[in-house]
């Protein structure tokens, strides 16, 4: 099971936009993939619906897509506490993600996306090394929220492929 994670709780954010792209190739590869948002989550402790979510969503997932927007030079406090508030070893041990960093600024996001890297490695998930800095991405996506950049379009269409056979 794949499992799409836009690494915030801000509404209509910019990575669950580019999330959609995601979900849009895996399709095309035949690869059902569902897109998620921190935002609608209580994450202020181990809630009903926090353990619901774990249960449905993190437990089954082998292959993770994370998109992880730059936030002081890192990746956000809100999915660090999402992590935290996790059954480590059944939601992450053993399990394989593929990393993206969105950001508004040169970098893409990679200083998030190394810090993201440690702290999985250190729960025991394998992290695909083809890790994708999008950088300015308000200037790749258009007025109707998709993104339009077709360099930018091969560059994850080809980072899936490589995560398929990951």
């Amino acid at each position: 099971m794949y499992t799409i994670i836009a690494g915030t709780n801000r509404l209509e954010s910019n990575s669950a936009k580019i999330g959609e792209s995601y979900q849009q190739i895996l399709h095309k590869q035949g690869i059902q993939a569902e897109l998620y948002t921190l935002s609608g989550l209580d994450l202020n402790y181990r809630s009903e619906s926090f353990i619901e979510f774990e249960t449905r969503v993190l437990m089954p997932t082998q292959k993770f897509i994370l998109l992880m927007p730059e936030y002081n030079g890192s990746y956000p406090g809100i999915f660090k506490t999402m992590i935290d508030l996790c059954a480590i070893k059944e939601c992450w041990s053993g399990k394989k993600a593929l990393l993206t960093g969105v950001s508004t600024g040169r970098g893409g996001n990679i200083r998030g996306l190394e810090h993201l890297t440690g702290s999985l490695n250190y729960m025991n998930v394998f992290v695909h090394p083809n890790r994708l800095p999008i950088s300015l991405v308000h200037h790749l996506i258009d007025e109707g929220a998709v993104l339009n950049d077709e360099k930018t379009l091969i560059a994850i269409e080809q980072q899936v492929e490589e995560f398929i056979k990951f």
